[in-house]
């Protein structure tokens, strides 16, 4: 869930599911604490009316009374002259907060309270003309808030009486007060849950998500990389949660290249050392020949002469392609694409190299089974490189008295595809995958006659790929090996 919705609906929820649940909560135990006090307080019909007119509650809080004592009034009024009735009648209504007052003519004869604070000239005047009833009565404001419920009779003798019913109104209904603080108290428990639920929903969705991210903000300035940051979340904070984790998982890449970079360059740095130390230690060794007087001929000087023409020339192969190498990992090999006829251009390549394997007594055979105007695209200076390191490969595992190398130029569609084979000693099948990766060397123990810096196929892969063509190797071990590789033919646009 995005954020901005997570906030909409938490706005929405802390508004309306109060509100619902407190009105469910009011309706619901309203229901059943009502029940309780109509059946309590003989109450009819709808008991929330009552709370509505809080007159209405005092006035049918003594009705039965009311009505009982105003027909004794009406029909035996001697009884009202009986201390112990009084007593009983005022006994009944204690139990309903209320009390008893009876007057004859103006002086009060009965009080059915032991301390009364309700101000005698607060009581209406007799008046037998009045329409009494259980419904009807004043309310008196002062020292004692209460309901009067007046009932005017006439005593046996003549004399003019009224009986009071006072009911309190400090005093009234205490159930019905305890009903309303348990609802209140249920408001506010619903108000704390659905608080405390929202503040667990934000939390984990948006604060836990943070501390991962704080956590992996530690890990990353640590130094260490080796962890994951799960985010299952679609909103913002899930999104960050994955920029972050992409962006870690990006440190560790350049973090572990840097280190094989390293590696790799050590590597190098060791190939190349060991494969110089070789030259110049021969180069040393005949230029001191020549110093101390040992070509002490002419066949001999140009002898050690040419030999150290040669050691300086491979140095110097070793020094190119170290300089290529360190182009090639910066993707800066300098490339001049021209339009190139395979025939011609292969016919010098092979006219060139078959003089140095004739002096190596290497048999050289070129067949070219292409058109003699096909033409490609490539860069000449560095496809000759490719086809000089993958024939210098070839020569330095030759292994038999007799040796060959066969070139063969092949038509296959879109590419022209060059064949490069030789009768060495193979490669491993194990070996074979790798044979283009930097520094990786077939032969585990090095020596003068198979050294060399480790990076040559790899050169001639990025050259060939470079070119958007494929190479690849088939060898069998004790055998030979053929290498392949395709470049794309040349082909007119027309518009």
């Amino acid at each position: 869930m995005k954020l901005r919705t997570r906030l909409i609906v938490s706005f929405c929820l802390i508004i309306f599911v109060p509100v619902l649940l407190a009105v469910a909560t009011v309706w619901g135990f309203g229901q059943y604490q009502m029940k309780a006090v109509r059946q309590i307080y003989n109450m009819d019909g709808s008991a929330y009316d009552y709370f509505i007119n809080s007159f209405k509650v005092l006035s049918h809080f003594t009705k039965k009374d009311y009505e009982k004592l105003q027909k004794v009034a009406a029909e035996t009024p001697e009884k009202l002259e009986d201390a112990a009735y009084l007593d009983q009648i005022n006994l009944e209504l204690e139990e309903k907060y209320s009390y008893l007052i009876l007057r004859r003519d103006k002086e009060l004869i009965y009080i059915g309270k032991e301390k009364e604070t309700f101000p005698e000239e607060n009581l209406p005047e007799y008046d037998s003309d009045a329409i009494q009833s259980a419904g009807s009565g004043f309310y008196i404001e002062g020292d004692e808030q209460a309901l009067v419920k007046q009932i005017d009779f006439t005593f046996p003798g003549g004399e003019p009486g009224s009986a009071f019913i006072i009911t309190a109104m400090e005093q009234i209904l205490p159930d019905v007060k305890g009903v309303l603080l348990d609802l209140m108290i249920s408001v506010v428990l619903i108000l704390i849950f659905t608080a405390g639920m929202l503040t667990v929903w934000i939390y984990q969705g948006i604060i836990n998500p943070i501390r991962k991210l704080e956590a992996a903000a530690q890990n990353i300035k640590a130094g260490n990389l080796d962890f994951t940051i799960e985010a299952d979340g679609r909103d913002e904070i899930g999104e960050l949660c994955r920029s972050f984790e992409e962006m870690r998982y990006r440190l560790k890449e350049s973090a572990e290249e840097k280190v094989s970079g390293e590696k790799e360059n050590k590597v190098l740095i060791s190939n190349i050392s060991h494969d110089l130390k070789t030259p110049i230690t021969a180069i040393k060794g005949y230029v001191e020949g020549i110093m101390d007087g040992v070509a002490d001929t002419p066949e001999k000087h140009d002898k050690y002469i040419r030999t150290i023409y040669n050691k300086a020339n491979e140095m110097d192969m070793l020094i190119n392609e170290l300089t290529l190498y360190s182009k090639i990992d910066t993707n800066r090999i300098p490339y001049n694409f021209n339009r190139i006829n395979v025939a011609d251009y292969f016919d010098d390549c092979v006219e060139e190299v078959g003089l140095d394997l004739e002096a190596k007594n290497i048999k050289l055979t070129y067949i070219n089974y292409a058109d003699k105007d096909v033409l490609i695209i490539a860069d000449p200076e560095q496809l000759r490189r490719v086809i000089n390191n993958i024939i210098g490969n070839s020569v330095k595992y030759l292994d038999k008295e007799q040796g060959f190398i066969n070139i063969r130029i092949r038509d296959v569609g879109d590419f022209i595809q060059v064949e490069i084979e030789d009768n060495g000693r193979g490669i491993a099948a194990r070996d074979l995958p790798y044979i283009f990766d930097r520094f990786y060397r077939t032969d585990a123990s090095r020596n003068s006659a198979t050294g060399g810096s480790g990076i040559g196929l790899s050169i001639v892969k990025k050259i060939i790929e470079d070119h958007g063509g494929q190479i690849w190797a088939n060898s069998k071990e004790e055998t030979g090996t053929i290498m392949y590789f395709v470049i794309r033919k040349y082909q007119e646009v027309i518009s």
